[in-house]
């Protein structure tokens, strides 16, 4: 786990205001100090000049910036976005620089002592104003994850990829900077807040957020209400930018969907010369725990829940107009209002009517449930999630800016994923354990339980000459499902990426190259491939691989990616699709293994070497010729036509990897690709650190097993 720390140092930063205008801020700020992992990164709340621990969700299919108080999105401040997302979607495997998000946070409101209302807020549109929630300096956002493997292993994580952290209303001047919070009157409550992302395909289009949220006053909270605004901007960046200011925030869509307690935002403006936005984004309530909390009656749970779910929104910050879409602003009262009530239905069911939110514009909203009464000590759980999906195809062109359930339809279903992961066992979701729902025989609610996903088999790829072998294990064949008390394994897909992929930045990079399944009138009915007799094994690796497939025709020298998934049959009864495991990959370079001896001729490919070839990277020093047939130890030394030694490299086919060049270093900062071993690139820089001029050159290679030496030539054009 990596947990980011504190320490105070004088920093300038800029971002974007809502108009599109430059603000710089000088301050004496503090910054983190790191080791970055994974995805953990530094940002701040320039508003306030306030650092704040930040992470974004690169697990799964969103890209969410969460923060340590609260708060998700970046704000689309300049030094952040857009290396780092808002809320991006789809943001794998290679990033859309579509957006959905500008801010949103928590909000929770209430009554103490008879006094009030008081509502404490992560972000209003009126951000110049701070957050209200606040940490101490020795606390920030902790990153987690489920997978074995990952650097983040934690048993007590939930999901592939939590963020967490805790933080308080209980500051009325912000211990990071010593600043006032202005207007701004205490519930005192602790937030313990925790995001999950999931890299299952039936997963990865929601990131929950879930709030644990404790009275640690002296005094019940009453009528309390808990909540989270969103501004939504879905906007594809690759043709609209942040910096154009009031246009970028006023093509969004409003809807709600009350039987789902969904919000959803989409692009209603779809410009032709912006390219398709053919997503929604949408905020989710899942649910209260215990629902008791909010439900105070046995009969109808969800129906209550829903009746008690509130959905408002608001012109940015108007205080003119439409009575019912005025800005809160950022006083207590007018926002506890917009948290206890309910914008009427046909402000979102009616096209007729000229306030209609699915015309574009630039709104906030704000989803809320309540009342309830919170005793001190007493704790509640709300969760919510953020959903993407793309739009549905209708047929019919217009349907982008109609909000019609037809195009919905997707995220509806996305949605409805989200629910049925965050009940768990309690498959209903009434908040109680009926009979037969106990899956685990203790009498309590365990929630966010899939449908057994298959584990990935384990793979290893050998590289050949122009061809890479695949193995892989049955590790998937002997699960048992636990909802359905059986195996479901059904097959196996095979993929491989396109030539190229590495460096053209392809969206999508692999292709299906096979499919295996059982005989069982189900899928394609292939059958599985002929099992190895025996097993083939690997040196330092613990697996017994049972099936094997060559892939022939590859390109040598080039970097391909091979995949192996296995899928499941999925369960027509509960309406279960067949899901895929995640995906196991290697990568490798095929190329000559290496030689026995002094069997093969050593060469040099491509041969003449025409500067800018094909696989070269953009820098000058991302170029690179390979070296081929060479003996499993030998020493390259490569000369100009006047005998002046250019430079010396000494390969090793047991541990060369190509990472002494930049190439590599690039476009393979991960250092796991295979190398057939009778391959070495180099990069035509001199060992003086020159690149080499335009000409002919010579080179020898010695073999250090036996000292016998071979020689060549290969012309450089520029």
């Amino acid at each position: 786990m990596t947990n980011l720390k504190n320490e105070s140092k004088s920093y300038r930063c800029l971002t974007w205001d809502r108009g599109g205008h430059n603000l710089e801020r000088r301050a004496s700020l503090p910054i983190i100090a790191l080791i970055i992992l994974g995805s953990s990164a530094l940002s701040w709340n320039t508003s306030l000049g306030q650092v704040s621990d930040n992470g974004y969700t690169d697990v799964g299919n969103i890209g969410l910036a969460i923060t340590s108080f609260g708060k998700i999105g970046n704000e689309f401040d300049a030094s952040f976005w857009p290396a780092q997302p808002s809320c991006e979607y789809p943001f794998s495997p290679v990033r859309s620089r579509i957006e959905h998000l500008f801010s949103g946070g928590l909000w929770i409101g209430g009554y103490k002592n008879g006094q009030g209302p008081f509502v404490s807020t992560a972000t209003t549109d009126y951000y110049s104003s701070p957050s209200e929630f606040t940490q101490p300096l020795d606390v920030g956002l902790t990153e987690r994850s489920s997978l074995p493997d990952s650097r983040y292993y934690s048993p007590t994580a939930v999901s592939h990829q939590d963020f967490v952290s805790d933080f308080t209303d209980s500051n009325t001047v912000d211990p990071g900077t010593g600043q006032e919070i202005v207007r701004h009157h205490p519930l005192n409550v602790s937030v313990h807040e925790e995001a999950y992302a999931w890299q299952y395909p039936i997963a990865d289009f929601f990131v929950v957020l879930s709030y644990r949220v404790t009275n640690t006053g002296t005094s019940p909270i009453d009528s309390m209400f808990v909540g989270f605004v969103n501004d939504f901007a879905v906007r594809n960046t690759n043709y609209r930018l942040p910096t154009e200011g009031t246009p970028f925030y006023s093509g969004t869509g409003l809807g709600y969907v009350d039987s789902l307690r969904l919000v959803y935002a989409f692009d209603a403006e779809h410009h032709t010369s912006d390219m398709p936005t053919d997503n929604y984004v949408a905020l989710k309530l899942l649910g209260v725990d215990p629902l008791s909390s909010v439900v105070k009656s046995q009969p109808a749970l969800l129906d209550s829940l829903n009746s008690l779910t509130h959905f408002s929104a608001w012109q940015f910050r108007s205080s003119t107009g439409d009575a019912n879409l005025l800005s809160p602003g950022t006083t207590d009262a007018p926002q506890f209002e917009k948290m206890e009530t309910s914008l009427p239905s046909d402000y979102y069911n009616n096209h007729a009517n000229p306030s209609y939110l699915g015309k574009a514009g630039n709104r906030y909203t704000l989803l809320s449930v309540g009342p309830m009464r919170l005793l001190p000590d007493s704790s509640v759980t709300v969760a919510f999630a953020i959903v993407c999906a793309p739009k549905s195809n209708t047929g019919n062109p217009d349907d982008y800016q109609n909000n019609v359930a037809a195009s919905r339809k997707t995220l509806c279903d996305n949605a409805t994923w989200a629910q049925r992961t965050y009940n768990g066992d309690d498959r209903n979701g009434n908040g109680v354990l009926d009979p037969g729902e106990d899956m685990y025989g203790d009498g309590k609610i365990h929630r966010y339980i899939f449908p057994n996903i298959l584990p990935p088999p384990h793979i290893h790829v050998v590289p050949g000459d122009r061809e890479a072998t695949i193995y892989w294990d049955d590790t998937p064949e002997n699960v048992i499902d636990p909802l359905l008390n059986r195996k479901n394994f059904e097959g196996y897909r095979l993929y491989k990426s396109k030539p190229g992929y590495d460096f053209q930045g392809m969206q999508n990079p692999y292709e299906e190259i096979a499919e295996f399944d059982l005989v069982d009138s189900i899928g394609l009915d292939a059958g599985l491939p002929a099992r190895l007799s025996p097993p083939k094994e690997f040196p330092a690796e613990p697996y017994q691989y049972v099936y094997r497939y060559t892939v022939p025709f590859l390109l040598n020298g080039w970097q391909y990616l091979f995949g192996v998934e296995a899928y499941d049959k999925g369960d027509p009864t509960s309406g279960t699709p067949s899901q895929t495991s995640v995906r196991a990959t290697g990568k490798v370079f095929p190329g000559s293994t290496p030689a026995n001896g002094d069997s093969l001729k050593v060469g040099v490919f491509p041969n003449p070497y025409y500067t800018r070839a094909v696989w070269d990277g953009t820098g000058e020093r991302e170029r690179k010729i390979y070296f081929y047939n060479l003996p499993a130890k030998c020493e390259i030394r490569i000369y100009t036509i006047a005998g002046d030694i250019v430079a010396t490299l000494e390969h090793n086919a047991a541990t060369y990897t190509g990472s002494d060049i930049q190439w590599y270093q690039h476009y393979d900062s991960d250092n796991s690709q295979r190398m057939p071993g009778g391959l070495h690139a180099w990069d035509l820089i001199t060992s003086g650190d020159q690149a080499i001029a335009t000409g002919l050159y010579l080179f020898t290679v010695k073999n250090l097993d036996n000292g016998n030496i071979q020689r060549g030539k290969f012309l450089v054009i520029k």
